[in-house]
């Protein structure tokens, strides 16, 4: 048997081993501090533990110049620094330990972002990749471009903020005060109890099946999609509904009826209970039905 190795072989485990580089690192933290994260290509995976530490196990792309992990104060970061400026070969794939109380701000291109068991405030951004969270009793500001967003929630009441561009988004069970907003893509609410409620898309379906408090709020605008509703629990609220190209399909309540006799365009107003809340639809063309549970 030949000892030799062929040299195509040697070429492709020297590549394999230049490929990436895996990093453990770990440093003391704040128990309720911020965690800054930043990775321009591969994936960003954080979960809260209960040590007052924050620890990074990092697979480094073969373009990446450094790996920025420091505390400044109440602050820990971790940056991944590519080399040069074509950011070729950087993908690099970070698991991130944090303590539960911690606040995230995290930032990528190119690589999907998710987080679990993190009950401070999270800003999360991405562009071309993905965002995965689930919420406590923190607010919540997030933000992607070409990716979809998926968030999950305990059901406390907190403050949620969210867009997308080229993504879907899907919101079960928070509640509180929540906008969304998305350009060329669905936006889901359910499973929640609300005060406000705002959601506006330019190309795509809206579905709101959550509960409107009393008093409560929800403004809801659509250039290019369909609506559907269905309210949960007791409703009190003042309904003004106008379509200007598409069908209203009431379950309660009365039937809608022709802005003109000359456009296609339908209205409907009515109040429900004591009509203490507000319920704003606007669309331009797309259909919309209404239920209750």
């Amino acid at each position: 048997m030949s000892r030799y190795i062929p040299i195509a072989l040697l070429l492709s485990l020297a590549s394999a081993v230049a490929t990436a580089d895996e990093v453990r690192r770990v440093v003391d933290a704040s128990s309720d501090g911020r965690v800054a994260i930043s990775n321009p290509a591969g994936s960003i995976e954080v979960k809260g533990w209960s040590r007052d530490q924050v620890e990074v196990t990092a697979e480094l792309g073969r373009g990446v110049d450094e790996l920025i992990f420091e505390r400044d104060g109440n602050e820990v970061k971790v940056f991944i620094r590519a080399k040069g400026h074509s950011g070729r070969g950087t993908s690099s794939d970070l698991q991130i330990r944090v303590p539960q109380n911690s606040s995230l701000k995290i930032s990528s291109v190119s690589a999907d972002i998710s987080t679990n068991d993190v009950r401070g405030a999270q800003r999360l951004q991405s562009v071309s990749g993905d965002i995965d969270t689930f919420a406590f009793d923190a607010d919540l500001d997030i933000e992607s471009v070409s990716g979809d967003i998926s968030l999950g929630g305990s059901g406390s009441a907190l403050r949620t903020k969210v867009g997308s561009v080229s993504g879907d988004i899907d919101v079960v069970g928070l509640s509180g005060e929540i906008e969304t907003s998305s350009v060329s893509g669905d936006l889901v609410v359910a499973d929640g109890e609300y005060s406000r409620a705002s959601m506006n898309t330019t190309n795509g379906d809206i579905v709101f099946r959550a509960r409107l408090l009393e008093k409560g709020r929800l403004d809801i605008e659509t250039i290019n999609g369909d609506v559907d509703l269905e309210f949960d629990g007791e409703l009190s609220a003042r309904f003004d509904i106008e379509t200007f190209n598409g069908d209203i399909r009431n379950c309660f309540g009365p039937e809608s009826q022709r802005t003109s006799r000359y456009a296609p365009g339908r209205e409907l107003n009515f109040t429900e209970g004591s009509g203490s809340g507000r319920v704003s639809i606007r669309t331009l063309n797309g259909d919309l039905q209404m239920c209750r549970d």
